[in-house]
């Protein structure tokens, strides 16, 4: 573990325990249509998570999903692109992509979380394409 990565997480661990473990407040909310979104916080930390990224992460229900063995799996979104955002009071953002999902609404908590733990989740997802024979890839559609 090299000496950055362990002084960061070292900070982490000495501010949640400073301040009661509330949530860092947003301080930066950037788009970079159509790919990523970039966040910032009071604690510090700051995320540039991939449309991919939010879109199979999306907190809402959706239609599009695929029911493995019971275990819900979006796939096929490689290439999804984020094609704007709203605010939702003051607590989160509405993101629409270019498959037209939009129904999500991401907390600010929750978007600190996701990029907090995005290589794991990302590592899981990827380890769940695979067990279930899918790709991160659309399918082509045949004529």
């Amino acid at each position: 573990m090299t000496a950055w990565v362990l002084r960061s997480a070292l900070r982490r661990l000495h501010n949640s325990a400073s301040t009661n473990t509330l949530p860092p407040r947003l301080t930066k909310f950037a788009l970079h249509l159509p790919k990523a979104v970039q966040v910032e916080f009071s604690d510090g930390t700051s995320f540039n998570l991939s449309s991919e990224f939010l879109r199979v992460h999306s907190p809402a229900a959706d239609s599009k999903i695929r029911s493995v063995g019971g275990e819900k799996v979006l796939f096929g979104r490689r290439h999804v692109g984020i094609m704007s955002a709203e605010q939702v009071g003051n607590y989160g953002v509405r993101i629409l992509f270019d498959d037209l999902h939009k129904t999500g609404i991401f907390t600010w908590d929750y978007l600190h979380h996701l990029g907090a733990n995005k290589f794991s989740l990302m590592r899981n997802y990827i380890k769940t394409l695979k067990t279930h024979g899918l790709s991160r890839d659309p399918r082509v559609k045949s004529n």
